[in-house]
């Protein structure tokens, strides 16, 4: 049973993840939702089963930098991946979040082929 939460400070934005994953035949059987990055770390206090993390990175109250690291600190006894889904794209912001701990990059906006390839490595695919 795979897990995974988006965090996003757009609903439509998580609501067209959901779908992009559901239409590319990647199995998730729960989407967990947060606006941003502090109702993220709370989602994974209180669940802490998480397959996957889908993280943008401009968001109010935390950034998903902030967030990256504040979950990184965490230790927690699984390493829960993290996939920035952004429209920061630049060569800098890429190696500021893998630097971070961020295990994968897509920059927004993506094709159902690009998220695919991106999250095919953490999810399994029909």
């Amino acid at each position: 049973m795979s897990k995974v939460l988006l965090v996003d400070d757009s609903a439509v934005m998580r609501k067209i993840i959901q779908r992009n994953i559901k239409e590319t035949g990647m199995i998730v059987d729960e989407f967990i939702e947060a606006g941003d990055g502090k109702q993220a770390l709370d989602k994974v206090n209180d669940d802490g089963a998480l397959d996957l993390i889908l993280l943008d990175w401009n968001m109010p109250n935390m950034s998903g930098i902030e967030f990256v690291k504040a979950l990184r600190s965490l230790n927690l006894p699984n390493r829960i991946p993290v996939v920035m889904v952004t429209t920061e794209g630049s060569e800098t912001k890429v190696s500021e979040a893998k630097e971070s701990g961020a295990d994968g990059y897509l920059t927004k906006p993506f094709t159902a082929d690009q998220l695919r390839d991106t999250l095919g490595d953490y999810l399994l695919i029909k």
